[in-house]
């Protein structure tokens, strides 16, 4: 993954494109204390649900998802956000194509 330029306009969904049948993933910018990726999903892909040490912050750049945070399903549209917090299980599956810019936190 490569990051993105720094000092420069970023139009961010056009930094990462859609694939079939895949989830294609850009990392922007990482650092110690967290990292910045966007993500192109294709319709019905997914990412099992899973935990991690950081909260993370998911903003829906275009299309629908369903974000399941400990079980609970939550339905996101191009311009929604959410919250993922630390150490909770946590899903995502594409409704339709889907991108979304994650950016991920440390407690």
């Amino acid at each position: 993954m490569s990051t993105a330029n720094k000092s420069e306009i970023l139009h961010m969904a056009d930094l990462v494109a859609y694939n079939e049948g895949s989830v294609v993933s850009r990392q922007i910018t990482k650092a110690e204390a967290g990292n910045v990726t966007l993500f192109a999903f294709d319709k019905d892909q997914e990412l099992s649900e899973h935990t991690a040490p950081f909260d993370a912050l998911v903003h829906v750049l275009d299309g629908e998802t369903e974000v399941r945070i400990s079980g609970k399903p939550f339905h996101l549209k191009t311009g929604d956000a959410i919250i993922m917090p630390a150490d909770e299980p946590h899903a995502l599956k594409a409704l339709t194509r889907f991108k979304m810019l994650l950016t991920m936190i440390r407690k």
